[in-house]
């Protein structure tokens, strides 16, 4: 993807008027532009393979392979493409399935227009853009992980204590992380830049040793910071 240039998306959704419907909506915005649609699994790796688009919006409830089940073969095919799931399942076991095969996000069909905007801009920043009502979820599966009840993997660092390698402000930032609030969102709660947001972020991760904003959720949760 070049700079200047509209982000390029496959809508994968077995609903034709839902994938008109999100065509449509995302191109009104003119920094995003819909280059194909498909209606499952195996269209959308052909599709993929043909378009290399930047992102793939991925429904899960795809007849036949399962949207979470075609992530791997969909980075296969387009190994630039970052892959959001856009999806009406609220169950964990999707969500961690979904992170776990390399999607950047997972993103619930309620989301506003404006706001699925801004998340597929974030995630093409490389952040990791979870749904706010699916984050409290996520932590509730690695805590019945870390019970032994659940098949979810536990994140590298969870003991008392982890937080200490952290500054005040890199904690404010964390607890931004775990309440699902964007860069944005934390610098405006803050008052600060919202590019040094964006640094902190990569701070925080860092000495945390995490790859995600959700594993820093879950670190801080599992803490009692939130």
């Amino acid at each position: 993807m070049n700079a200047g240039s509209p982000i390029r998306i496959l809508v994968v959704d077995d609903h034709t008027l839902f994938r008109r419907g999100l065509s449509a909506l995302l191109g009104r915005d003119p920094q995003l532009l819909v280059v194909g649609d498909a209606g499952d699994a195996g269209e959308a790796i052909r599709r993929a393979t043909q378009l290399q688009p930047d992102l793939v919006l991925l429904d899960n409830h795809l007849p036949g392979v399962n949207g979470v089940d075609a992530i791997v073969s969909l980075r296969e095919a387009a190994p630039q493409a970052r892959i959001l799931m856009l999806t009406v399942s609220e169950d964990e076991r999707d969500l961690a399935a979904a992170l776990r095969a390399g999607a950047s996000g997972y993103l619930l069909k309620t989301i506003e227009g404006d706001a699925l905007g801004d998340a597929l801009r974030r995630a093409m920043r490389g952040e990791s853009v979870i749904a706010a009502e699916m984050t409290g979820k996520l932590v509730a599966a690695y805590r019945q992980a870390a019970n032994g009840t659940a098949p979810v993997q536990e994140p590298a660092q969870t003991a008392a204590g982890v937080l200490d390698q952290l500054s005040a402000r890199e904690q404010d930032i964390l607890r931004g992380i775990a309440r699902g609030d964007s860069n944005k969102e934390i610098a405006r709660a803050l008052g600060i830049a919202e590019t040094t947001v964006k640094i902190h972020v990569q701070h925080v991760l860092r000495k945390l040793d995490v790859s995600s904003r959700v594993h820093a959720a879950v670190i801080a949760t599992s803490s009692g910071l939130v």
